[in-house]
């Protein structure tokens, strides 16, 4: 930001009008104080100019300007009577003397105080004209963006249900691949004004008792096809024993359901063919965790408190195929429940990304919570 001082912020005529006032009022001060008798102590006129200077000119000037002023205010002991004055104009002086320097350090302090408030000012505003941008630009990608994405989808849908007319097994397969392409481009669209309109208003979260596992499985039942084309199944695992347990927490359904879909796709993207994600779901007492783990490569550890940073890419084969979005928008929601995220790394090969939430208590009916989440 470009630091301006007052002075730099005036017109041209004012700052005129300010020096030539400055020194006309400096040659009154210095006539009628020397032209007077010693005793008549009129030093006091200074605080103008001081003044002036102090609060428009630079520091320098203003040092200046100050010991010339207490200077020309102890010269007049001498000049015009050619001899010390009294003990009363000598202590009357000093006193005039020591009002001038008060005058020119309340006064800097003044412009200081002027210049930091014009600097916050002007941080404000850009600040606020940021918050326009961001909101012409989530518009804009909506409206110029989306809207012809979901066309173009719902008419590749209408192709593959041969809608409008037969298509070969090989067409069939290309349509795939641009279906495919349309909805990464769509999800991606989506995660970029989430973020957004997080980052403008923050995330907003419509909180009720939700059990932990069938959130996760919602979130795994649309990614079964997915997975199946890559030859990688997905495992969810309740509880580290054998029979079935139940994880409540308060948590927004969509928002967390968004959170836990962006950290199995991101196992989907590296998990290798023949492999297999792993949902696990375990008690801590007063928080559930929820872990996904892959067997792809590895996370860097110089890369493991950056992974969640928005954009950031590592300089590893896991980060390339990622926008670095997801798992912003994860970090995003979690920490808006109060949680926590994390990534560690798996032995011999793979990583796990790990999710901490409060504990709740089950609702009283939960059969008629589950069915109002439809």
């Amino acid at each position: 930001m470009n630091r301006r001082s007052p002075s730099s912020a005036l017109f041209p005529s004012q700052r005129v009008w300010i020096g030539s006032a400055t020194v006309l009022w400096t040659v009154l001060a210095i006539a009628a104080e020397f032209l007077t008798p010693t005793d008549y102590v009129l030093g006091y006129l200074y605080v103008v100019p001081v003044g002036l200077v102090g609060a428009y000119g630079r520091p320098k000037t203003t040092m200046v300007v100050t010991l010339g002023a207490i200077g020309l205010v102890l010269l007049n002991l001498w000049i015009p009577a050619g001899a010390m004055g009294s003990p009363a104009a000598i202590t009357n002086r000093l006193l005039v003397g020591l009002a001038l320097l008060v005058t020119a350090l309340l006064s800097d302090r003044a412009r200081r105080d002027r210049t930091r408030l014009a600097q916050q000012q002007a941080q404000l505003a850009a600040q606020s004209q940021l918050a326009q941008l961001r909101e012409d630009f989530a518009a804009t990608l909506t409206h110029d963006l989306k809207t012809p994405l979901l066309g173009a989808i719902a008419t590749l849908e209408a192709f593959q249900a041969q809608q409008l007319g037969p298509a070969t097994e090989q067409q069939q397969q290309v349509l795939a691949v641009m279906l495919r392409s349309h909805r990464n481009s769509l999800r991606l669209l989506e995660s970029v004004l989430e973020i957004y309109r997080n980052d403008a208003e923050g995330v907003l979260l419509d909180r009720q008792p939700w059990e932990l596992g069938e959130l996760a499985e919602r979130a795994i039942a649309p990614l079964r096809v997915l997975a199946a084309g890559r030859r990688v199944t997905i495992r969810l695992e309740r509880g580290d024993s054998g029979f079935w347990a139940s994880f409540w927490v308060a948590a927004d359904a969509l928002q967390l359901e968004r959170a836990i879909d962006n950290l199995l796709l991101n196992a989907l993207n590296h998990a290798p063919r023949d492999s297999q994600i792993l949902v696990q779901l375990r008690s801590l007492g007063s928080c559930h965790r929820l872990e996904v783990s892959d067997s792809g490569p590895g996370i860097p550890p110089a890369a493991l408190p950056k992974l969640f940073d928005r954009f950031y890419q590592a300089g590893s084969d896991r980060q390339l195929t990622g926008s670095g979005l997801g798992l912003y928008l994860s970090r995003q929601i979690i920490e808006a429940h109060g949680g926590r995220i994390w990534a560690e790394n798996r032995s011999p090969q793979g990583a796990t990304f790990l999710v901490e939430l409060a504990a709740c208590p089950p609702p009283i009916t939960p059969a008629v919570h589950a069915n109002s989440a439809d």
